[in-house]
């Protein structure tokens, strides 16, 4: 099974925790959308450790594929940003983007926010 990592997984995983390497240990294939490729390294760029993170983020990418958005993803994003406002259960827009992308792709996501299960279709992945 592919997965797709959050932003808080890919930290999780770059922090060594046991459950989310084990998870991600069993997927066949792990993407990173290019918002959350962002989002990370954001973070990195702010850390006392950047240079450590930077090393490991480029070991990571060389084994995972990286999701950009496409033409596609746009029609993806906008049917769910339409889904959530007629529930009334808004998301983060980076996180639209994201399941957008899981969506597109048919492959869960790995996270740990609550508020990707209120996207219908999308399998949440918790640890």
């Amino acid at each position: 099974m592919g997965l797709i990592l959050d932003t808080n997984a890919l930290s999780a995983l770059a922090e060594g925790e046991s459950a989310v390497v084990a998870k991600v240990g069993r997927a066949n294939q792990v993407a990173i959308p290019v918002i959350v490729l962002g989002e990370y390294r954001f973070g990195i760029a702010r850390s006392r450790h950047r240079s450590e993170y930077e090393r490991w983020l480029e070991e990571i990418l060389s084994v995972s594929r990286v999701l950009d958005v496409s033409e596609e993803t746009t029609i993806r994003y906008a049917e769910i940003r339409v889904e959530l406002k007629q529930a009334g259960t808004p998301i983060p827009s980076n996180d639209v983007w994201i399941a957008a992308l899981c969506r597109q792709h048919a492959l869960p996501i790995l996270t740990r926010d609550q508020h990707f299960g209120l996207v219908e279709g999308l399998r949440r992945l918790d640890w």
